[in-house]
């Protein structure tokens, strides 16, 4: 069974641990997924986002086959640190992970204060110059909550396919480099074999070259 691993990654306090997708069962932060009828094993890694855990978190990021990046709708501070301290991080100890930028918590959206909230036109202008994908969802009224593991889900399996072909083509470039490197390999040990072989000398060699020099004598 194919294993994705999903790390949830922001400020303390904007949701990430209420993100929980149970399609038919739920096991804590992992949980098995149907994709074209073949199963696979979704982990949900949720990282700390407090500053005395900065040196252990990062390896909550290996082997990550997708970030979702989150930041609180309603705390427009939560989005510029996801932006300018979670999203370097990222890029600088997994660059080549795709990151999804979630927006949590959009139900509070209407409670909250005027200029405090981010409005979605502005989250669409900011994701494209990140170049990132964005969603909102809520864990309270499951709104996009599916939406946002469908999505992870379909960048952890494009990641995952990228890696393979990458390994599969650095492969190829390497017998490429010497595509004589087998031969080579195999005219090495056919001389090491004949250099170890023994010599089959005759025995009395000299005896029956001194009797041929004797019958040339005879003869002339």
């Amino acid at each position: 069974m194919l294993h994705l691993r999903c790390v949830l990654v922001g400020d303390p306090c904007v949701g990430k641990t209420s993100l929980r997708y149970c399609p038919t069962a739920f096991d804590n932060y992992s949980v098995t997924v149907c994709v074209d009828g073949k199963p696979l094993r979704l982990e949900l890694c949720d990282t700390a986002g407090r500053s005395e855990f900065d040196t252990i978190r990062p390896l909550g990021y290996a082997d990550a086959s997708v970030f979702l990046l989150c930041f609180n709708v309603a705390k427009i501070s939560t989005l510029r640190s996801a932006t300018q301290r979670w999203l370097p991080e990222i890029r600088a100890l997994a660059p080549s992970a795709p990151i999804i930028l979630v927006g949590t918590q959009s139900d509070q959206r209407m409670n909250t204060r005027r200029g405090e909230a981010i409005e979605p036109s502005v989250m669409g202008q900011l994701a494209s110059r990140l170049q990132l994908h964005w969603l909102e969802c809520s864990a309270v009224t499951q709104q996009n909550l599916k939406e946002v593991f469908d999505l992870a889900i379909l960048h952890a399996l494009c990641h995952h396919r990228r890696v393979i072909t990458t390994n599969i083509a650095q492969q190829q470039q390497n017998q490429n480099i010497n595509p004589n490197f087998n031969n080579t390999i195999l005219v090495e040990k056919e001389e090491q074999q004949r250099q170890q072989r023994p010599t089959n000398t005759p025995k009395n060699s000299g005896g029956g070259l001194k009797q041929n020099l004797r019958y040339f004598r005879r003869i002339s």
